[in-house]
């Protein structure tokens, strides 16, 4: 009778066991999306076009190559032309350097660059999600280099920062 007992003990306690790890399972995702791709699985990114003063030509490729790379890198997402099931579309809208720094000779010694992006994001499985938002990045360098010496490397780390948060807006959740 006791031998009996216990093995319907333990029979209760890997069952109990069994439910308790069934039920409380961590998903991990390592890629940082949210992606539900039973509803999602297209994204359409349009062209971000130069809309501010300043003009820089190649800002526009670098950034539009980094948008559409995070979303190739990061997801299972399809990226197609039109009717995405996700919809990325905006300009970049702000370009402007500003003296961060006088020095003892009243001079700039910091030169602050700046970039906004004005991004329009379409749901379409959830259009609870949709948002118009500006996404900003900010850098310095040394005011006695030429804005042309390193245009190239900024604009690449500032939008490397604006696709980032764009990524965590839209599929991130965070």
């Amino acid at each position: 009778m006791e031998l009996k007992n216990k093995r319907w003990i333990g029979i209760l306690v890997i069952s109990c066991l069994c439910i308790i790890f069934y039920a409380c399972r961590v998903e991990y995702k390592f890629n940082g999306s949210n992606i539900d791709y039973q509803f999602v699985k297209t994204i359409q990114i349009d062209n971000f076009p130069i809309r501010s003063a300043y003009v820089w030509p190649p800002m526009q490729s670098i950034f539009q190559n980094q948008l559409t790379d995070i979303y190739s890198r990061q997801t299972k997402l399809r990226q197609i032309k039109r009717n995405g099931d996700l919809q990325l579309a905006g300009e970049i809208t702000a370009f402007d350097q500003y003296n961060k720094g006088i020095s003892s000779d009243g001079y700039s010694s910091q030169v602050q660059l700046k970039m906004t992006v004005n991004v329009r994001f379409i749901n379409n499985t959830k259009h609870e999600e949709d948002f118009e938002r500006q996404f900003t990045a900010t850098t310095e360098y040394d005011a006695n280099l030429q804005l042309t010496a390193v245009q190239e490397e900024l604009v690449t780390q500032m939008s490397k920062d604006i696709t980032d948060q764009i990524f965590n807006a839209t599929v991130a959740n965070w």
